[in-house]
Parts: C-alpha cells; sequence; structure tokens
C-alpha cells in the first residue's frame, strides 16, 4: 500500500469523545425546535468534529472516504466528474485520492465538480459553481471540459430539498439519479463507475435494474458515516458495458 492510501486509511479512524457527547451548545435560545436538534445533533456528531481536524469542508467526506477505502473506485491518474458537488466536501476527496493536485510522486488526475450552489474552489479542481447539473448548457460545457476524454468515475451527491413528504422526496432524489446515470453514459469508459445517492423507497429497485442495464455490478451501500436516522444510501455501479450493444 502506498503512501497515499495509509494516509487515507488513518483517517478513518473515528474516536467519540466522552466531553464532547455530553457538551450541550450554548446558542439555543430563540431557535427553532428544529435548529436546536440540529445543533445538538451536530455537536454531538463525531464526524463533525474530525471533519474539522481534518479540514474537510462537511462530514460527508468520510461517507466516500469511507466508500472508497472499502471499493477502491478512485486512485491516482483517473478522471472524475462530482456532481452536487457543494460545499466540496467529496471534491477534497477526489482530488486527493487521484492526486489532482500533483502533490504526490504518482499519476495526476483531474476532478471536475458541479453544482447549482456557489462554492470557494478546490485546489486541483475545476469547479463549476451556480451551474444546475440537470441543465443541457451546464452537461455540455462539461462534455467542452473533457475534449472528448472518457470519465473513470461519475460521483452523485445529488439531493433535493427535502419537502417531508417521503414519496415526494424519493420521486424527486430518483429523478436527479437518473439524470446522473444518463450523463455517466455519455461519459464514461469501459469498466468506469458510478456512485449515486438516494433515499430509500419504491422506485430503488427499478433504478439499480436500469443500471445493470449498462454495469456489470450494482451494489447498495450504506456508509458508517452515515446517520442513523437517515434512510440515505448509494448505489455503486462499476463495470460501464458501453451504450452501442443496448
Amino acid at each position: 500500500m502506498n503512501r497515499l492510501y495509509k494516509d487515507i486509511s488513518r483517517t478513518r479512524n473515528v474516536h467519540t469523545c466522552c466531553t464532547l457527547l455530553k457538551e450541550t451548545p450554548r446558542n439555543l435560545k430563540g431557535k427553532k425546535h428544529d435548529s436546536q436538534l440540529w445543533l445538538m445533533r451536530q455537536l454531538r456528531d463525531p464526524y463533525v468534529e474530525k471533519a474539522k481536524q481534518e479540514n474537510y469542508r462537511c462530514r460527508s467526506a468520510f461517507k466516500l472516504l469511507q466508500i472508497n477505502e472499502k471499493h477502491n473506485i478512485l486512485s491516482p491518474g483517473v478522471t472524475v466528474v462530482d456532481c452536487g458537488a457543494a460545499p466540496g466536501s467529496w471534491t477534497q476527496v477526489a482530488v486527493n485520492t487521484t492526486n489532482a493536485h500533483g502533490k504526490e510522486n504518482s499519476p495526476i488526475g483531474k476532478v471536475y465538480a458541479v453544482d447549482k450552489l456557489p462554492f470557494y474552489p478546490v485546489e486541483g479542481a475545476t469547479v463549476l459553481g451556480n451551474m444546475d447539473f440537470t441543465n443541457a448548457k451546464t452537461q455540455e460545457t462539461l462534455l467542452k471540459l473533457l475534449h472528448g476524454n472518457k470519465v473513470d468515475v461519475v460521483l452523485s451527491d445529488m439531493a433535493p430539498n427535502a419537502s417531508g413528504m417521503k414519496q415526494l422526496d424519493h420521486d424527486n432524489i430518483i429523478a436527479l439519479a437518473y439524470a446522473a446515470m444518463k450523463f455517466a453514459l455519455r461519459i464514461s469508459k469501459a469498466q468506469g463507475a458510478l456512485v449515486i445517492k438516494l433515499w430509500d423507497g419504491g422506485k430503488s429497485s427499478e433504478l439499480e435494474q436500469d443500471l445493470l442495464r449498462f454495469y456489470d455490478s450494482v451494489k447498495v451501500i450504506r456508509p458508517d458515516a452515515t446517520r442513523d436516522e437517515s434512510t440515505e444510501q448509494f448505489f455503486l455501479a462499476r463495470g460501464f458495458k458501453g451504450i452501442k450493444t443496448q
């Protein structure tokens, strides 16, 4: 195992702190109940503290790190498109693991990150903020940046704003998942991989079957960093077969 992967492995060891778990937020006065619960949850979440320690922008970085640790989809020299990238924690992981910043003595990868929200640049990545991935113009911009080159991994951490209505939220995230899949079919290399975030629901199995038309395998993944109360899961599709034979 090279030094890069040793460094990554060290970041997986998340330790809870008794003092942290007993601490109570001091800025709850005047806040709505939901906001109070969110602050309490953030304070008690060891991944939130670990993200600060490791200079990741968000705790979600550990979801991708854990996926990669088990499935090895990101490595130096590969090309990645990160959809729904803001605030940029997955982009940070992608840059570090592919050596897109060129800081390691290993092949240099490329990372393209896009989100409809603005977000700060990530060193080593091409960042497209204020650009809706589902918009045709945004996808054409990405295609131009790729200069006809194919992509090893497409990541989609895209999610709609939750309405609180489970079926509607599921339908909306399924629509985003299909948008990521359709774009991946256009840009992926042979044997490429796709990671898509979902909220569990009735249409998940249909999406899985559609992915199997184009990929050799599909696994349902729930990283340890996913919160217990969340229905979030990820589909990892590997071994892109191409679309000409479909």
